[in-house]
């Protein structure tokens, strides 16, 4: 059953703290606009300052729909969702504020020895309300652990804006990046204002590129055979089930056992 808080209670404030992604809803004012859903997922960029204050380190993606957003009209919507431990559903309603990167205010939010390579923009969000709900239908999932391919990208192209000076855009750097895919929405509304015109050179970032890379588990072929060799079987045995169920009675009923009626 829902509940409905005026402000996050303590005891959700340190499940939020233990989640490993959460979703971003936000959508234009026009009626003819896209409604945007977002996931994220990369380790500590989400962070809860008090009962009514949220933020997160957005970091840069191929759109830049919950920033354009925010610009015309503030709303915006968190949720997070167990996937272990006891079901839950968790959705922050609230006010959201941009504070791009080489402002001030992103500064304080995010200082240099935080910062993760392809970060963006801070999304401050004051919480006017929030609510639980039972997650009932929400799959259960194990968690393995973060993926690294977004960082060691933006890490790269960052690593060519280091290269060149601070008043030139290198053309396989990030702000070339976000010149090309971060300055308006779907719906051609604004998105990156100052970031791309930024004098500030992006500082090396405390990711380690070197680290251990995720990887997926593949089945071994002795596996895949095995479950090849399996279904075949099992594909085999339906087609001898559906005949024996078809030429069975047949059979009888030419014997004088069983009877066929119409």
């Amino acid at each position: 059953m829902a509940k409905y808080y005026n402000e996050i209670p303590e005891s959700l404030i340190e499940w939020v703290r233990k989640q490993h992604m959460f979703w971003v809803a936000s959508a234009p004012l026009g009626p003819g606009g896209h409604v945007n859903v977002s996931p994220k997922g990369t380790a500590d960029c989400f962070h809860v300052v008090n009962s009514h204050r949220v933020w997160y380190q957005d970091l840069t993606g191929s759109g830049v729909e919950t920033i354009s957003h925010i610009r015309e009209n503030g709303r915006v919507t968190i949720l997070f969702h167990s996937f272990e431990g006891p079901p839950r559903i968790l959705r922050l309603y609230g006010i959201g504020t941009v504070y791009e990167y080489g402002t001030q205010e992103y500064e304080s939010f995010i200082p240099p020895e935080t910062r993760k390579p392809g970060s963006r923009a801070a999304i401050v969000i004051d919480v006017y309300q929030c609510q639980t709900s039972c997650g009932y239908a929400v799959p259960i999932y194990d968690f393995v652990t973060h993926r690294t391919q977004l960082l060691r990208s933006f890490e790269l192209k960052e690593s060519h804006d280091r290269a060149t000076t601070s008043t030139e855009i290198h053309p396989k750097g990030l702000k070339a990046y976000w010149v090309l895919k971060n300055l308006s929405s779907v719906d051609g509304l604004p998105g990156l204002l100052t970031a791309p015109d930024s004098a500030k050179v992006t500082r090396l970032s405390a990711f380690d590129k070197e680290g251990p890379r995720p990887k997926l588990h593949r089945l071994s072929s002795r596996n895949a055979d095995m479950l090849s060799t399996t279904g075949a079987a099992l594909a085999v045995g339906f087609a001898i089930g559906a005949l024996v169920a078809t030429a069975l009675p047949r059979i009888l009923s030419a014997t004088g056992y069983f009877s066929i009626r119409a």
